[in-house]
C-alpha cells in the first residue's frame, strides 16, 4: 500500500519515520521544506501537496496541530477522492469535525479513520505508541498492518469519532495527573522531603500513574521537555470539555485545568513547556523542584516489536 502523510511536526515526524523505517512506500509533505527534505534523504518522496498525495495515493493521514489546519488540507484532497481510498486523521481534533470531514470522504467513495495516537512522543519515535482508530470493520482490517508498523498496541474505538473522544478524555487524564504531580511534588518539597525518596514513593503505590514515571523524571531533571507545549494542553482540555458539554456533563475539575492554564499561559508564554505548569508553584514557594539522576527528556526502552490489535475486556475482534 502506498501511503502519503502530511505533518511532519513533533508526532508525525515520528509516526512518519516508523513507516520509512519499516519499509512502507511513504510520501511525505510538509510546509517546512527542510523536514521534507530529511525524509526524502532517508527514502522517502517529497509529496508535491494534498491533492497529488491523494490522487496517488492508496492512504492519506494527516497529523496536524489544529482542526482548521486538517479542514484546509481536507479541501485540496477532497476533488481527488475516489472509491478505495482511505483518510486517515492523526491529529487530535474534535469528535464532530472528524466526522464531518470524514462524510465528506465517505460521500465520494472513499474510507475514513479518526486514529490518534497517545503515549507520548518518545513512543512515537520508536513504534511503541497506541493507537485509537475509529471506523468501519472492514477499513480497519485494511489498514492493521500499517497502523502496526506504526504502534505497539492498537485499538478499534467503534465508528468514525469515536476514536477522537477517546484521545481528549485521556489527554484530559494526563493532563489532571501532570497538574496532580506537580503539586504533590512541591508540597512534598516544603514538607521536607527528598525529591528521590518520594518519585520512587509515588511510582511504587497507589499515587502511580503513565503521567508520573514520564513526566515526572523530566520535571526533576528541570529540562520539562515533553515535546508539548502549554497551548496545546489548553486545547486537548478545551475539545474535552466540548464533549462533556454536548452529553450535559456538568464537569467540575476540567474547567479547573483550564483556568491553571490560562494563568500559566498568562505567565509564561502559550509555547512553553507543559511540565513548567509546576513552576506557578514554584514561584509561589520559592522552591526549585529538581533532583539528581533524572533524565532530560523521555527515552523509550521498550524494544520495537510488531504491534497487535487490542482487544477490549469482554469483546472479540469482531466486535
Amino acid at each position: 500500500m502506498k501511503v502519503g502523510f502530511v505533518g511532519l511536526g513533533n508526532v508525525g515526524h515520528k509516526l512518519s519515520g516508523s513507516l520509512l523505517r519499516n519499509g512502507v512506500d511513504l510520501t511525505v509533505f510538509d510546509l517546512n521544506s527542510d523536514l521534507m527534505a530529511k525524509f526524502v534523504e532517508k527514502g522517502a518522496t517529497a509529496g508535491e501537496g494534498p491533492a497529488q498525495m491523494m490522487r496517488d495515493c492508496d492512504a492519506v493521514i494527516t497529523c496536524l496541530p489544529s482542526p482548521s489546519a486538517s479542514d484546509a488540507v481536507m479541501q485540496e484532497m477532497l476533488p481527488e477522492v475516489k472509491p478505495g481510498k482511505i483518510w486517515m486523521e492523526m491529529s487530535t481534533t474534535d469528535e464532530a469535525e472528524a466526522k464531518r470531514l470524514g462524510a465528506m470522504v465517505i460521500e465520494r467513495g472513499g474510507a475514513a479513520v479518526d486514529c490518534p495516537v497517545s503515549g507520548g512522543c518518545h513512543r512515537a519515535d520508536t513504534g511503541n505508541i497506541s493507537i485509537f482508530a475509529g471506523c468501519d470493520r472492514e477499513t480497519f482490517d485494511r489498514i492493521l498492518p500499517f497502523l502496526t508498523t506504526m504502534g505497539r498496541r492498537i485499538l478499534h474505538t467503534g465508528d468514525l469519532g469515536s476514536a477522537s473522544v477517546l484521545k481528549v478524555v485521556t489527554n484530559y487524564l494526563a493532563t489532571v495527573h501532570l497538574v496532580a504531580n506537580a503539586e504533590a511534588l512541591v508540597t512534598a518539597a516544603a514538607a521536607g522531603m527528598d525529591l528521590n525518596t518520594t518519585y520512587e514513593a509515588i511510582k511504587i503505590s497507589s499515587g502511580n500513574s503513565f503521567s508520573h514515571v514520564t513526566e515526572s523524571q523530566v520535571i526533576l531533571n528541570g529540562s520539562r521537555d515533553i515535546s508539548f507545549t502549554m497551548d496545546l494542553v489548553k486545547k486537548d482540555v478545551g475539545l474535552f470539555q466540548e464533549v462533556a458539554d454536548r452529553a450535559n456533563v456538568p464537569l467540575e475539575v476540567s474547567p479547573l485545568m483550564v483556568k491553571i492554564f490560562d494563568d500559566g499561559i498568562a505567565k509564561y508564554g502559550d509555547r512553553e513547556l507543559s511540565p513548567n505548569i509546576i513552576r506557578r508553584l514554584e514561584d509561589a514557594t520559592g522552591l526549585d523542584i529538581r533532583a539528581p539522576g533524572f533524565p532530560p527528556e523521555m527515552l523509550d526502552d521498550e524494544p520495537e516489536e510488531p504491534g497487535y490489535e487490542v482487544i477490549p475486556q469482554g469483546k472479540t475482534a469482531a466486535e
